[in-house]
């Protein structure tokens, strides 16, 4: 295989070394985001984490920026029971809290509902979320009777750009930056989609009929080491 023939697209950064390792293996990734996220702690969020990190509570993640930004107002010794998706967000999550602490984790926002739904001991969550967060997990947890209280955390912008590349794949993370990136460009039939799991699939499904493939496990990592092995098994005419 000629080194560095196959070209792919990932809407966010995925770091040095992963880009590193598909270099070793003929394939380029370069990095383009499509959305930024912002920080969104007002005096009343603020004072609120405040008051729950001395508290024994259920709180729910679903994205490493909510982990990082409320990790800032705990304390190392906070109690809290954790549930969130995903192993990126829980290795986030086990060097904030404690790993002991994490008594759920998913693969989906419906899987992690039905995890804090099946406890009959959890009458409320807290969860830490960003303005542009979907409505599965919330939704049904309320359909089983769970209290919820949401706390935004941080606020999703879009930044989209025109594309002039052709690329042989292309990597999605989210709903928000799938949107954004179709908001100014399209994609060519030769090109394989991969998102990081089912709610950015079901996204990509809103713009193209293309077919999306996921990780087993998502995360980061493994989203692109499936893009590697896929196009080191694939010869690219």
């Amino acid at each position: 295989m000629q080194k560095n023939k196959i070209s792919i697209l990932s809407t966010r950064p995925v770091g040095k070394e992963l880009v590193e390792e598909a270099a070793s293996r003929g394939i380029t990734i370069d990095e383009i985001s499509f959305i930024r996220t912002e920080e969104n702690i007002d005096a009343f969020t603020s004072k609120k984490i405040e008051q729950l990190s001395t508290q024994n509570i259920n709180a729910v993640f679903t994205s490493m920026n909510a982990i990082e930004i409320v990790g800032k107002f705990i304390p190392l010794n906070s109690e809290w029971k954790i549930f969130c998706i995903g192993n990126t967000t829980k290795k986030l999550a086990g060097s904030i809290f404690k790993e002991e602490n994490i008594l759920g984790i998913a693969d989906s926002a419906n899987e992690l509902a039905e995890i804090i739904s099946s406890d009959s001991k959890i009458k409320k969550v807290y969860f830490f979320c960003g303005d542009q967060r979907r409505d599965e997990l919330p939704e049904k947890l309320k359909k089983n009777n769970k209290e919820i209280e949401e706390l935004i955390v941080y606020k999703t912008i879009e930044t989209p750009g025109t594309v002039l590349k052709k690329y042989d794949g292309i990597l999605f993370f989210s709903p928000s930056a799938v949107k954004s990136f179709f908001l100014k460009n399209s994609l060519s039939p030769s090109t394989q989609v991969f998102a990081i799991g089912e709610t950015t699939a079901n996204a990509v499904k809103l713009f193209t009929q293309q077919n999306v493939i996921t990780p087993g496990v998502p995360g980061k990592e493994n989203l692109v080491s499936q893009a590697i092995n896929y196009f080191s098994k694939t010869q690219i005419s």
